[in-house]
């Protein structure tokens, strides 16, 4: 895919210049005002602006600057703008960050950092597009509420959709925040009960002495307060779905009532000695691990197997390839029309954090730390600070500046080709795509030993 460069600045020789500092396989386009930034802004669609804040009719100020930067936001938000400031207008550079451009560069040119910072925008360009279009392919499932791009997910995915359809008792385990309601959702919208009733009740949330009465019902006089009878959550649910929450949490002599239910598929309610029959289908999900309550003896091995005739292993967001940030990309996107917070997007430091931060509350924390940055972020980039993340910068790098990280890269990058092809510098050449004479400068630049080098081809 051609990458395109969009260069607005009025002066013809700095336009030259900087053309100039960029490879062949970069389509760049030059504009030198406003009304031209804005056409070829439309025709040629770039990833990357450099935009100059001093264009005509204000080249010694910075209102057309920042009027181009406002339209260039509104009409392609995806598109990084990287301002470009003199060396003592750090005021205004904050501002535009403040605005929604993604990155500044301060003259006077340095076509090595200013090559970096516009690579980097373009790294991160490539990066949010193959998010949003995971997010907004519906990730080959018919799953509402999933969103996912992993192997791990598109694994459990495939076996519900295949589960779905029977009427076999499911079991989800996962970790809390996993998502395991939503699956169990998912199960019935996909079943041929989608019509009838999903009623859910969570085992952990009801005190004991009312569980019973809540799942199986009671008649009228069953005991103190019970002045008519009443249906239960199982009686409910017939024709549809019943999702038992934290299954691990149910008492024991509940268990084994639940259980004489899955085998006979009649109701017995509280106070009454007449079963009633009941058809639903049974999905259970817990977060504990039930093989260790069964050899503790709190969880009935013989219900364990009735309810997992199938079983779901959800993974945790941390064992999800990539997950991580496509689903902050749609919670981003969804949470910003709910709060009218259209258009805003995660700056690279964000980026980053998200993808290493290890979430150990799952999709539910990740919402409720999106929802805060969402509010939070001042600008329409929402940097790692607004997520309440730890940053996930390299020891020691914070202190460097671009120069330094370009230096210590470019010479990593050389002494491992040298290594590779057995210091044959032709070979290492073609593996960098240098010429000789370029990596002979470079070696000396860095003072690399090539005295190990063999004989030249």
């Amino acid at each position: 895919m051609t990458r395109r460069l969009l260069i607005v600045e009025d002066d013809p020789g700095l336009q030259s210049q900087m053309r100039w500092c960029f490879s062949d396989d970069l389509e760049v386009t030059v504009a030198s005002d406003r009304e031209a930034a804005l056409a070829a802004l439309r025709r040629e669609e770039p990833d990357v602006v450099t935009l100059d804040l001093g264009l005509p009719p204000d080249p010694g100020g910075a209102t057309e600057g920042f009027a181009l930067l406002e339209e260039i936001l509104r009409l392609a938000p995806l598109t990084k703008v990287i301002v470009v400031t003199g060396r003592e207008d750090k005021e205004n550079a904050v501002k535009a960050i403040g605005m929604g451009a993604s990155d500044f560069y301060q003259k006077p040119l340095d076509a090595d950092i200013l090559t970096f910072v516009v690579n980097r925008a373009f790294r991160l360009a490539e990066l949010e597009r193959e998010n949003n279009d995971l997010a907004h392919a519906n990730n080959g499932t018919n799953i509402k509420g999933i969103i996912a791009a992993s192997p791990q997910m598109m694994t459990v995915c495939r076996t519900l959709e295949k589960v779905a359809p029977t009427d076999v008792t499911t079991l989800i385990i996962g970790e809390t925040g996993t998502g395991k309601e939503v699956l169990a959702r998912a199960i019935h919208d996909l079943s041929s009960r989608a019509s009838g009733v999903f009623a859910a009740i969570n085992c952990a949330a009801i005190p004991e002495n009312l569980l019973e009465s809540e799942l199986f019902g009671f008649e009228k006089g069953a005991f103190t307060g019970a002045t008519q009878a009443k249906k239960g959550k199982i009686e409910s649910a017939n024709g549809g779905t019943l999702f038992l929450d934290e299954i691990g949490d149910m008492p024991m002599a509940l268990q084994a009532k639940l259980l004489r239910f899955l085998q006979e598929r009649v109701v017995d309610r509280v106070g009454s000695v007449k079963p009633i029959p009941v058809d639903v289908r049974v999905v259970c999900a817990t977060h504990q691990k039930l093989a260790q309550l069964i050899e503790n003896g709190s969880f009935r091995e013989d219900l364990y197997y009735r309810i997992s005739e199938i079983t779901l292993d959800v993974p945790a967001v941390r064992e999800r390839e990539g997950d991580a940030l496509v689903i902050a990309q749609s919670l981003l996107k969804t949470l910003g029309k709910q709060m009218d917070r259209h258009n805003l997007t995660f700056s690279e430091d964000a980026v980053n954090a998200i993808n290493s931060y290890s979430w150990p509350g799952n999709v539910r924390e990740m919402i409720n730390k999106v929802k805060r940055a969402t509010i939070m972020a001042d600008g329409k980039r929402i940097t790692s600070e607004d997520l309440e993340l730890p940053g996930c910068e390299p020891a020691g790098v914070s202190h460097l500046n671009l120069r330094q990280v370009r230096e210590q890269a470019e010479s990593k990058a050389i002494l491992q080709a040298l290594q590779s092809s057995d210091f044959n510098m032709t070979q290492a050449s073609r593996l960098l795509g240098v010429t000789r004479p370029t990596l002979y400068n470079l070696t000396d630049k860095y003072k690399i030993d090539t005295s190990a080098a063999a004989p030249e081809a």
